[in-house]
This record gives C-alpha cells, sequence and structure tokens, in this order.
C-alpha cells in the first residue's frame, strides 16, 4: 500500500508498505479521507512539541472498514465510519471518570503512532464511529468539529448568553457552530476580515469585529457594557491568550481551545476581581463526536463549506508547501484516497 511519511521536518516521502494486520476487536479500515489539521501543518514544519520523526500524520480520517478481528461490534464490512483518533488506557484516573481525551498515557494517531496518510490502518473496533448518512467529506471532519463541541460543553453557555470567539480558522468555526446550537450570542473576532465575511455569510455569528483599531469598545457595546459570558481563544497565540483574560464577563469563563508551547501569564487582581473560571479543553471524547456526527446528519451544523482545497494521497507532496501560505487562502485541505 502507498503512505506519504514526514521523514523529518519538511520532508516528506512517497512510500510502499505492506498493509497493516489487524488482531481479536480491530478493524481493518480502508482510509478515504484525511483532513489537515493545524498540527499537521505545525508538524511538518517541526514545531509539533510531541511529533517524532519519521511519522505519518493525519488524525481527521474517515474510511471504509473492509476487514474486522472478531465479530463482537456492531461494525460490518463495508460500513463508513470515523476514526476515533485518541487512544486512551482506560485505567488511569481520568480515564475512570470518563476524561479519555486526558488520559495520562494518551496516544493520538499522527501524533504518537502512525496517522491516516496511508490507505489503511488498523484501529479498535470500539474507535470508531460509523454513519449511514454522512459522506466521507464530512465524517473526516468530524474530529475538527469535535473539539470545538468539546469546549462548547466545557461552557456550559446558556442560551441567549454572549460568547466571543477568537480565531476564525476551523477549530473557532467550529465554537462558533456548537454556541450558536447551545442558543449563545456569538461574537468572532479575527485579524483576518475574510474570515470574518466567511463565517457571517454561513450565519455562524451574531456580530463580527476585526481585530483593529478599538475593537474592544465594540465588544462592549455589543455586551452593554459587560464582557462575554464565556470566551473562547482559539487563536494558538500566546498575546491574544494573555489578553483574553480581560474579555472575560465578572464570574466568567474562559475557555483556552488554542495550544501554545510557551507560558501564559496574567495579572492576579484583575483574575480574582472577576472571580474567573479558566479552563483548557482539550482534544474530545467518544460522547462529543457522536454528538458532532448526529448534528451533522441533522443539518445543525455545516463543515463542508470549510473545505477550500483537496489533494489525491500521491499528489499531496507537490501540494503540501502551498498550503502553508496565508496568501492560499487555506481553510480547511482534505487528502482523497
Amino acid at each position: 500500500m502507498k503512505a506519504i511519511v514526514c521523514e523529518q521536518p519538511g520532508k516528506f516521502r512517497l512510500k510502499e508498505m505492506d498493509p497493516p494486520t489487524i488482531k481479536s476487536g480491530e478493524a481493518l479500515v480502508r482510509i478515504r479521507r484525511v483532513g489537515i489539521c493545524g498540527s499537521d501543518l505545525g508538524a511538518f514544519k517541526g514545531h509539533h512539541p510531541l511529533v517524532t520523526y519519521p511519522r505519518i500524520l493525519g488524525h481527521e480520517l474517515s474510511g471504509e472498514v473492509v476487514a474486522l478481528g472478531d465479530s463482537s461490534s456492531n461494525l460490518k464490512i463495508g460500513d463508513s465510519v470515523v476514526i476515533i483518533p485518541y487512544l486512551e488506557c482506560g485505567n488511569c484516573f481520568a480515564c475512570r471518570q470518563g476524561k479519555t481525551n486526558c488520559c495520562t498515557r494518551l496516544e493520538v494517531y499522527g501524533v504518537h503512532r502512525d496517522g491516516g496518510m496511508q490507505e489503511y490502518m488498523s484501529v479498535p473496533a470500539d474507535h470508531l464511529i460509523k454513519s449511514a448518512k454522512l459522506n466521507f467529506d464530512q465524517m473526516a471532519m468530524v474530529e475538527c468539529m469535535g473539539i470545538g463541541a468539546h469546549a462548547v460543553r466545557r461552557s456550559r453557555i446558556k442560551k441567549g448568553e454572549f460568547a466571543l470567539v477568537i480565531g476564525a480558522g476551523p477549530i473557532g468555526i467550529g465554537v462558533m457552530q456548537f454556541a450558536k446550537v447551545a442558543g449563545a450570542k456569538v461574537i468572532a473576532v479575527d485579524i483576518v476580515s475574510d474570515r470574518l465575511k466567511f463565517c457571517q455569510d454561513h450565519k455562524w455569528v451574531d456580530y463580527a469585529i476585526p481585530a483593529q483599531g478599538e475593537w474592544v469598545k465594540e465588544i462592549e457595546s455589543i455586551a452593554k457594557g459587560d464582557y462575554p459570558t464565556a470566551v473562547f481563544d482559539a487563536s494558538g497565540n500566546v498575546h491574544s491568550m494573555e489578553s483574553a483574560f480581560n474579555l472575560v464577563a465578572h464570574g466568567g469563563v474562559l475557555v483556552m481551545v488554542g495550544l501554545v508551547k510557551g507560558n501564559i501569564s496574567f495579572a492576579d487582581a484583575n483574575f480574582h476581581r472577576r472571580e474567573l473560571t479558566v479552563m483548557s479543553s482539550r482534544n474530545a471524547t467518544r460522547q462529543d463526536l457522536e454528538a458532532v456526527s448526529r448534528s451533522m446528519e441533522e443539518g445543525k451544523v455545516g463543515a463542508l463549506p470549510l473545505i477550500t482545497h483537496r489533494a489525491p494521497l500521491d499528489q499531496l507532496i507537490g501540494q503540501f508547501d502551498s498550503w502553508l501560505k496565508p496568501e492560499s487562502g487555506v481553510i480547511k485541505a482534505i487528502v482523497e484516497l
């Protein structure tokens, strides 16, 4: 089978490999779509703190079941599936509490183990979600949208409250959509006006504010002198994340969705005065991904408009570099197999 291996930062190689074998409890999945995530771009550039090389990247995955290790699951040959890319231990404190997304020994396809830029993968059968209604493009977007769904679920935002989402990339857009599903009034902020217009055109936000000039005063005006109840920072920028502490209503919640390598600092007096709840949001759980799948099936959220670029597996190497450039206009790229 064919696979694309990131041998070292900045270097891909198309490689012929033997197809994987499967054990009891596993399924052999023919990969059909791979969504390219910011972490894949970071891994290619050598900026991802957890990726080791050589590595087959890709964790936003959809495919088709072609073989089963046994008949104990509810799957059958030919099922279209979403792959849950998070491999938890099942035994640590977090796992025992149902928080498998923050397992102490968590491994992720495309990061700690080889991911989906290959024609076939062996996957635990209990890490597959089947759908007869979604197409492969939609299914490859479930994990990406699940990051936003998990963040919104953690925030416990209520109907009618203001939610501020900083960063209008794919993760931020997922947050916006699920905040809308929760009934929140969504304010989006980004430095790229075209991204904001894109979100407005699809009615994913109620207000869109370019991060320039006196944009903070616009937020105050919208919130009638207060600040949003929940602020989600999906920027992946340390300066934005630190500034976000000043944008939350007193008694509100700040959810750090984006991830940076460095330290984040804030003024303790401001933190205490507002009695803020500050939380991180890591990955997603099966519960989140199943909720995303249902929401897509019911038409409550949409992922297909995010897909702006695509390439077959054997043409990926020639196109990947261009996807790194802001002027390419990439929102979400998809690899087809």
